[in-house]
């Protein structure tokens, strides 16, 4: 039986974990995170892709590349999460779940991140659970499709 194949898109920074603010990021490098994110998702019978970009033009092309593949997406979109409209409207043609994830608790933060535009067009939101909330999310996907 062929595995599932789920999408994890990271945005702005995220490939600087470890290093940046690592009080609230924790110490967990991007690379390790890539690798968790393929054994945790391998043991839940799906083949685990893993990207990062900066550019919101390149997070909405690969949001749509999943719309048209019918792939289940796990988004931590970052800073993109507080006002990219046009992710929103591309999540929003998703027929596979998109779970929108953070690893640090947005509404125990800066009163800007405490509004998710993405959120309403997501299947649902892990947060706060440091790296583990890919793990939570990914362990949802299982649960739901």
């Amino acid at each position: 039986m062929k595995n599932t194949k789920v999408l994890v898109v990271n945005g702005p920074n995220i490939s600087r974990l470890g290093v940046r603010e690592p009080d609230i990021y924790g110490h967990t490098t991007y690379q390790e995170l890539i690798d968790l994110c393929i054994k945790w998702g391998a043991g839940l019978g799906f083949d685990v892709e893993v990207r990062q970009t900066e550019s919101e033009t390149e997070m909405i092309g690969w949001i749509n590349e999943a719309a048209a593949g019918s792939i289940p997406v796990v988004l931590n979109a970052a800073a993109f999460t507080h006002y990219s409209y046009a992710l929103s409207d591309a999540i929003r043609v998703c027929e596979a779940p998109v779970i929108e994830v953070h690893i640090s608790n947005p509404a125990s933060r800066e009163e800007f991140r405490h509004t998710s535009v993405i959120a309403g067009a997501c299947k649902g939101t892990i947060a706060g659970f440091g790296i583990h909330s890919y793990e939570l999310a990914l362990q949802a996907l299982s649960r739901i499709l």
